[in-house]
């Protein structure tokens, strides 16, 4: 079952800068065969179901199984009978705008 999810995985108690810890969870997810797009809040996979939550599940565990306290949000488009949400999303949003 295709899958969208938007996910948001960072350490929490830590300091004000994150980005050394969130690079190392953006590389397990980079270094997947799944497509992804990262932005300033959220990270992207689409992909089957399992995959995408083994994915997120192993993105999650780079922080935790160092003992880091972790944060995880995150949003799931289920859509049967899709794919290529992650770009035909946006590309039916920008043909009205």
């Amino acid at each position: 079952m295709n899958t969208l999810v938007a996910v948001a995985i960072a350490p929490v108690g830590l300091g004000d800068e994150l980005a050394k810890d969130v690079a190392e969870v953006v590389k397990v997810i980079k270094e997947s065969d799944l497509p992804s797009r990262t932005t300033s809040m959220f990270t992207e996979i689409e992909g089957p179901w399992d995959q995408v939550m083994d994915l997120v599940k192993r993105a999650t565990f780079v922080l935790a199984e160092k003992g880091i306290r972790t944060e995880v949000v995150l949003k799931a488009d289920i859509r049967p009978g899709y794919e290529n949400t992650i770009d035909g999303k946006l590309d039916r949003l920008n043909k009205y705008l």
